[in-house]
C-alpha cells in the first residue's frame, strides 16, 4: 500500500470544527498513519452490535492489516475522516473509489463506497450526519459524483442518516442487504436539510450556555470585589435557580463555603462531585489554559471567559485567543468571549445573571446581543430606565436573553440568530455589531429570522475599514453603504445609534406592525403636532393633518380622539403628542386614557400607537406600566421625549412591515431561452486558462474547512488580455482595497467581454478603434453616421466632464475636426485610445456593475452615471441572484430615480428593459462565479430599449463558497 506521500499531502483544508445535535462540538479531520492506536482504542469502545452492523459479521477486534488499511490513505481514491473530541475518535467514515463492477478503482471512475462507524456513547448526537456532509464534499472535490452504501436492514439508524440527507438516491434490496446509491450533487432539499440541522445544533449550543443547571465561577476572590466575586454576587442576587460553586486555588484547604454568600467553595474544579454545565472564567489570561483543561476533563459544557489580555492586546494575545478556542473545542465546549461582559437569561425557571450587570433585568420580549461590554451596559441601563416593567409582568423594555460576547472568538451573533429564530420568549432581536465575520451566513440567517420577527442592528466601526481590535474575522472590502443595502435586502432594520436601537426595539416589541405609511397625529400642542408632521414627511411617511386638541384637553379628550383615530380607515398608525398642563392634570390619568383607547380600538387590524411627550416623565413611566400594576392584558405604549425619535422608530416599523409582506411572496429569478450557459462556461474555461496556469499556492479545493484561500498575483499576460492582481473592482461596490488578497485573473479585452455578455443576451454597441483620422472616418462609414468619438484611456474613460467626448458627429468634416480638437487638447492618439461608436438613442445614462467580495458574495449595483451620483454615493446594491422584484427595487431605491420616471415633464424611460438587463447580468455572475467583476458603463436607457455603450469584465478562479459547503464553525 502506498503512503500518503506517494499521492497528495495531508489536506489541512478538510479539517473542521462542527456543532453537533446536542450543542456540543467535535473536530472532523483526515485520518493519518499516526492514528493507529487511536483507531484501536476507538474500536474497543464500540459495541459488538455496532461492529456487526459495520462488517456484517462478528468482528471483535481489528487485525494489524485492518489498522494499516484504515489509517493509510492516498486522500484521492481512499479517504478516511474521523470525528474527535479531545484526543479520542468518536466516529469514523471512509470511502473507497470503485468501478462499475464494485472493484477498487482510480479516476476517472466517479463512484465510491462509503461506510461509517460511530461509538455507541455518541450515537444520536448527529455525528454521522455531519461526517456524511464532509465526506461528500471531499468526494466531490476528488471527482466522485456518487456514493454507494450497503447496510443491514436492522441498522435503521444508519439507513435514516442516508435517507434523511436530502440527496437524490436509489434504493434496492439483494441478498439480505439494503443497497443505497445517491448522487452527491447538492439539491435544494439536501441544502435545506443541512441548514435545518445547522440551526438546531447551533441553537442548542447557545441554549446550553443560557440555561445551565449549575454554574461555577472560577477566580472568585476571597474578599469582596473583583470580577469573579462580582459575578458570583450577581448570580445569587438575580435568583439563579440552579446550583452555584466558587473556585479559587488560593482558598484555604479547610474552607468549605464562601461567606457571606454561603456557596460551596473549592480549590479546584476537580473537587466538585457533581456535573457542572457552565463555567464563568475570571482568572488572568496566562492561567486560563489550565482552567480550560480542567473544565474539559470535568465535562463542562460551555465557558464564559471574562478575562482580558487576548486579541485586543496584540499579536501574542491573538495567538492566545486562537489557542483558547482550539482547546475549548477539542473538549466539546463553546466559548463566549474572551473579554466578555457576560450572559443573562430572565426566564422564570432560570434567572441567570452571569454577567457584570448589577441587576437582573425584568423579563420581556427583547433578545440583546452586543460585541461591546460598554455598549451592553449602556443598553441594559437605558432599557431599564425606559420602564422595565413590574416583576410580575413582562415590561415594555424587558429582556428575554442578553449576550455580550467581547472578542467573540467562538459564539457570535450568527449563533444567537439561530437561537432566537424559534425562541418563543423573544419577539424582537437587537444587535450591536462591530464586525460581521461571515456576511453571507449573517444575511442568510437574518433574512430567515426577519421573516418571523424583527432584527434591529446598529453597526459600529463603519468607517474605519477594519475590524475592531480583538475581532479575528475575515476582512470584507464592501463599503458601508453597500452593507446597509444588503442588510435592508435581508429585512434587517439598520439604525445609526444605540438610542435608535432601543427606540425601535421598544416600539416593535409592544406594538403591532403598521399596515401602511399613513399616520394620524393628535395632541394638546399645535406646535408639537407640526414638528411631528414634518418628521413624518422627512422619514417618507404620509401624515394626516394634525388634530389639535388644544392645551385645555383633558385625558378624556385624548381617549376619545385616539379611539376615533384608531377606528379611522384613513390611518395606519397614531402618534399622540403631549405637553405639560398649565393647570390641574394627571399624567397617570392621561396614560390610563391612552391605554384604554388603544385596548378597545374596535374591529379591523390593530394599529401601533406611540406617544411623544415633552418633560412629562411620569407619563412615560405610567405608559410603560412601572408606576402601578395595570390590569392583565393591558397594552403598553412606548413614549419618546422627541418627535423625531418616535417617528423614526415608527418609520422603521413601516418599512419592515412592507418587507415582511413582500417576503411572504418572494420574487422569481426569471429564465431566458436565449441564454447560452454552456457556451459561456466554455469561453470562460479558455479565457481563464493562462491565469490558472500561474496560480500556485492555492489550497486544494474546499470542503468548507480551514485553509481556504487563493494564491498570489500572476505575472503573465494572455494575448490581448491583461493579467491583474489586486485590482479595484466596481467603484462603490465590492472592489478590492489596499492590502487585500485578490485571486489572480485576467482583465478581458473588449471583444472577449462582448462575446461573453452576448451569451447572456446583453449586446454592447460596437466601438471601432481610431488610431488616426483616416481610420476614424472609415470606421464611421462602416458604422453609419452620426457617430461619437471618445477616448478609452483609463484616466479619461467615462469622464465627459473633461471634454473628451464628441457626440452627434454627422459627417466626415465634423469627425476630422473633432479628432483634431481632442488630440490637440488631450494628447497623442496612442495615449488617448480613441474609438468611434455609432450614436445611441438619447436617454438617461446609468451604470450597472457586479463584483464579488470573498466574504459577502456577488453584489449587483445600479446607479445613474456621472459625477453627482458618485459624489452623493447614490448607488443601490443587492445580493446575487436578484429576483424580478429585487431588480425593480434596485432601480427605484436610488435618490435620483425620478429622472427615470419622467421628472420635470421629461418622458419616462424603458425601466422594464433596464430591469431585464439587471437580471441578465445577475444570472451571468451567479451561473459563473469566475466572473468576479462586470462593469457596464454607460448604459443609455431610452424611451424604448437601452444601449450598452461600454463594458469591461474580469475573470478569476472563483473564491471558496463556504456557505454551500458542509457545516463548520469558523476556523482558527
Amino acid at each position: 500500500m502506498r503512503s500518503p506521500s506517494d499521492h497528495h499531502a495531508y489536506p489541512t483544508h478538510w479539517e473542521a470544527d462542527v456543532v453537533l445535535r446536542d450543542g456540543g462540538t467535535a473536530q472532523i479531520r483526515p485520518i493519518t498513519t499516526d492514528d493507529a492506536q487511536r483507531l484501536v482504542s476507538f474500536y474497543e469502545r464500540v459495541s459488538d452490535e455496532s461492529k456487526y452492523y459495520r462488517f456484517f459479521a462478528p468482528y471483535p477486534r481489528l487485525s494489524d492489516r485492518d489498522v494499516h488499511r484504515f489509517t493509510h490513505h492516498d486522500y484521492v481514491d481512499r479517504v478516511g475522516l474521523a470525528a474527535t473530541v479531545g484526543d479520542e475518535f468518536i466516529a469514523t467514515v471512509r470511502y473507497d473509489r470503485i468501478d462499475a463492477r464494485g472493484m477498487p478503482a482510480a479516476a476517472p471512475a466517479d463512484e465510491a463506497e462509503v461506510a461509517f462507524l460511530v461509538q455507541d456513547a455518541h450515537q444520536g448526537r448527529g455525528v454521522a450526519s455531519a461526517l456524511l456532509e464532509h465526506i461528500a464534499a471531499v468526494a466531490r472535490e476528488r471527482g466522485i459524483r456518487r456514493f454507494a452504501a450497503e447496510v443491514l436492514p436492522a441498522n435503521t439508524k444508519m439507513i435514516k442518516v442516508f435517507t434523511d440527507a436530502g440527496y437524490t438516491q436509489k434504493r434496492s434490496f439483494e441478498d439480505g442487504v439494503v443497497r443505497l446509491e445517491f448522487d452527491l450533487e447538492p439539491t435544494d432539499r439536501s441544502l435545506a436539510v443541512m441548514r435545518g440541522r445547522e440551526q438546531r445544533a447551533e441553537a442548542r449550543s447557545v441554549q446550553r450556555l443560557l440555561a445551565p443547571g449549575s454554574v461555577v465561577v472560577i477566580g472568585t476572590s476571597r474578599t469582596p470585589g473583583g470580577v469573579g466575586r462580582t459575578v458570583l454576587r450577581n448570580l445569587l442576587d438575580g435568583g439563579f435557580t440552579g446550583r452555584v460553586h466558587a473556585v479559587n486555588h488560593a482558598f484555604p484547604d479547610d474552607m468549605e463555603r464562601l461567606e457571606p454568600e454561603g456557596v460551596p467553595a473549592h480549590r479546584s474544579l476537580r473537587a466538585i462531585e457533581e456535573p457542572v454545565d457552565l463555567a464563568v472564567v475570571a482568572v488572568p489570561a496566562e492561567r486560563v489554559p489550565a482552567v480550560v483543561a480542567e473544565c474539559g476533563d470535568h465535562g463542562v459544557q460551555g465557558l464564559v471567559v471574562l478575562s482580558a489580555g487576548y486579541a485586543e492586546s496584540g499579536r501574542e494575545g491573538r495567538d492566545r485567543q486562537r489557542d483558547l478556542v482550539r482547546q475549548a473545542r477539542s473538549h466539546g465546549m463553546r466559548v463566549i468571549g474572551p473579554n466578555a461582559f457576560g450572559v443573562i437569561n430572565t426566564a422564570e425557571g432560570v434567572r441567570l445573571n452571569a454577567s457584570l450587570s448589577p441587576q437582573l433585568p425584568n423579563p420581556g420580549r427583547l433578545g440583546l446581543f452586543t460585541q461591546s461590554g460598554a455598549i451592553g451596559i449602556a443598553l441594559l441601563s437605558g432599557l431599564h430606565r425606559r420602564g422595565a416593567g413590574l416583576a410580575s409582568l413582562a415590561g415594555i423594555a424587558g429582556i428575554s436573553t442578553f449576550v455580550s460576547a467581547g472578542n467573540r472568538a467562538d459564539v457570535s451573533g450568527n449563533d444567537l440568530l439561530q437561537y432566537w429564530y424559534d425562541d418563543p420568549r423573544t419577539d424582537v432581536v437587537l444587535m450591536y455589531l462591530e464586525s460581521i465575520g461571515n456576511p453571507r451566513k449573517f444575511t442568510r440567517l437574518a433574512r430567515r429570522t426577519a421573516a418571523v420577527k424583527p432584527v434591529v442592528v446598529v453597526k459600529g466601526a463603519r468607517h474605519t475599514g477594519s475590524a475592531p481590535t480583538g475581532h479575528a474575522v475575515p476582512t470584507t472590502r464592501i463599503p458601508d453603504a453597500t452593507v446597509s443595502d444588503l442588510l435592508r435586502q435581508a429585512g434587517v432594520i439598520r439604525v445609526d445609534t444605540v438610542t435608535e436601537l432601543a427606540d425601535a426595539g421598544v416600539l416593535l416589541a409592544s406594538q403591532p406592525l403598521p399596515a401602511g405609511p399613513r399616520v394620524a397625529i393628535l395632541g394638546n400642542s399645535e406646535s408639537l403636532g407640526l414638528i411631528t408632521y414634518d418628521a413624518c414627511l422627512t422619514e417618507g411617511l404620509r401624515p394626516l393633518p394634525p388634530h389639535d386638541l388644544t392645551t385645555a384637553a383633558a385625558p378624556e379628550d385624548f381617549r376619545r380622539a385616539l379611539a376615533e383615530a384608531l377606528t379611522d380607515d384613513a390611518s395606519d398608525a397614531v402618534v399622540v403628542t403631549a405637553i405639560p398642563w398649565v393647570g390641574d392634570g394627571s399624567a397617570r390619568a392621561l396614560a390610563t386614557a391612552v391605554r384604554e383607547a388603544a385596548q378597545t380600538s374596535g374591529p379591523g387590524p390593530a394599529k401601533p400607537v406611540a406617544v411623544v411627550h415633552l418633560e412629562i416623565q411620569e407619563l412615560a413611566e405610567a405608559l410603560a406600566g412601572t408606576g402601578g400594576e395595570p390590569a392583565p392584558g393591558t397594552r403598553r405604549i412606548p413614549a419618546y421625549p422627541a418627535a423625531e425619535r418616535a417617528v423614526r422608530a415608527l418609520a422603521e416599523a413601516v418599512r419592515y412591515a412592507r418587507w415582511r409582506q413582500e417576503a411572504a411572496e418572494p420574487g422569481r429569478v426569471p429564465e431566458y431561452d436565449d441564454i447560452d450557459e454552456a457556451g459561456a462556461a466554455a469561453d470562460i474555461q479558455v479565457l481563464l486558462a493562462p491565469a490558472e496556469g500561474t496560480r500556485g499556492g492555492a489550497g486544494e479545493g474546499t470542503s468548507g474547512g480551514a485553509g481556504e484561500g487563493a494564491g498570489g498575483e500572476t505575472g503573465d499576460g494572455a494575448g490581448d488580455r491583461t493579467s491583474v492582481g489586486a485590482e479595484s473592482g466596481a467603484s462603490g461596490t465590492a472592489g478590492a482595497g489596499p492590502g487585500d488578497d485578490v485571486s489572480p485573473g485576467v482583465e478581458l479585452s473588449a471583444a472577449d467581454t462582448q462575446r461573453l455578455l452576448a451569451r447572456y443576451g446583453v449586446s454592447v454597441l460596437p466601438a471601432l478603434p481610431a488610431p488616426d483620422p483616416d481610420t476614424a472616418v472609415r470606421a464611421a462609414e462602416r458604422l453609419g453616421f452620426p457617430v461619437a468619438l471618445k477616448p478609452t484611456a483609463p484616466h479619461l474613460r467615462h469622464r465627459a466632464d473633461l471634454g473628451g467626448v464628441r457626440l452627434e458627429l454627422g459627417g466626415e468634416p465634423e469627425l476630422r475636426r473633432a479628432y483634431a480638437e481632442l488630440t490637440d487638447y488631450l494628447g497623442r492618439p496612442e495615449e488617448l485610445g480613441l474609438v468611434v461608436q455609432r450614436m445611441a438613442p438619447r436617454g438617461v445614462d446609468t451604470v450597472v456593475r457586479a463584483a464579488i467580495d470573498p466574504a459577502a458574495g456577488a453584489v449587483l449595483s445600479f446607479g445613474l452615471a456621472g459625477a453627482p451620483s458618485e459624489l452623493l454615493g447614490d448607488t443601490a446594491h443587492g445580493l446575487v441572484p436578484v429576483t424580478g422584484r429585487d431588480a425593480a427595487e434596485l432601480i427605484r431605491s436610488i435618490r435620483t430615480a425620478p429622472l427615470l420616471f419622467g421628472w420635470r415633464g421629461s418622458k419616462p424611460v424603458d425601466t422594464a428593459a433596464l430591469e431585464e438587463l439587471l437580471l441578465r447580468v445577475s444570472r451571468l455572475v451567479d451561473d459563473h462565479p469566475e466572473m468576479v467583476a462586470v462593469d457596464l458603463e454607460p448604459v443609455v436607457v431610452a424611451q424604448h430599449g437601452l444601449s450598452v455603450l461600454g463594458a469591461s469584465a474580469r475573470l478569476a478562479p472563483p473564491p471558496p463558497r463556504t456557505d454551500l459547503g458542509p457545516r463548520h464553525m469558523p476556523a482558527y
